[in-house]
């Protein structure tokens, strides 16, 4: 299994990134325009649409169309961890349809003196079988421009 992680440092109050981080509308914020995402339909653990926060259970389902070429592929997200407490919190969003084999994200936030830390961990198995493995390493390419803007639009977005 492939393993991508990156960190920044926001000079944010953790209370406002993790807020933030918990709604649909931060995916939307973060999401590069090169993705061209839509999202197509939220629901809550309870199957209620469009809950305020993505709690444990919620659902988010998406499609992308990389650079607007070729089709739109779609993409499932199911929130199967989420928790908070004394300064630190997490989710763990889990692709159940879409173009990776294997895709589980992990969000973490940390207080600190400076502001909050955030730190993105994704578990991931690129399409293609062997060939895939082959070029594991290659998906750090594609992932590296992503989560460099999703960190710079969070310090945009979030800091005074």
């Amino acid at each position: 299994m492939a393993v991508y992680e990156r960190s920044v440092l926001v000079d944010a109050p953790f209370e406002e990134v993790w807020a933030f981080h918990s709604r649909v509308s931060g995916l939307e914020a973060l999401t590069p325009d090169w993705m061209h995402l839509h999202i197509e339909g939220v629901r809550g653990p309870d199957g209620d649409p469009d809950p305020d926060i993505l709690e444990t259970g919620s659902t988010i389902e998406s499609s992308v169309r990389l650079f607007d070429v070729g089709p739109r592929q779609r993409w499932i997200s199911y929130i199967a961890t989420r928790r908070e407490g004394d300064g630190e919190a997490m989710f763990r969003d889990e692709m159940t349809r879409g173009p990776f084999p294997h895709w589980v994200h992990t969000h973490r936030f940390e207080a600190t003196p400076d502001g909050t830390r955030v730190h993105d961990r994704v578990e991931y198995r690129l399409p293609g079988g062997p060939l895939g493995r082959l070029v594991g390493p290659l998906g750090v390419v594609g992932f590296e421009p992503m989560f460099r803007y999703r960190h710079r639009r969070t310090k945009e977005l979030l800091e005074p």
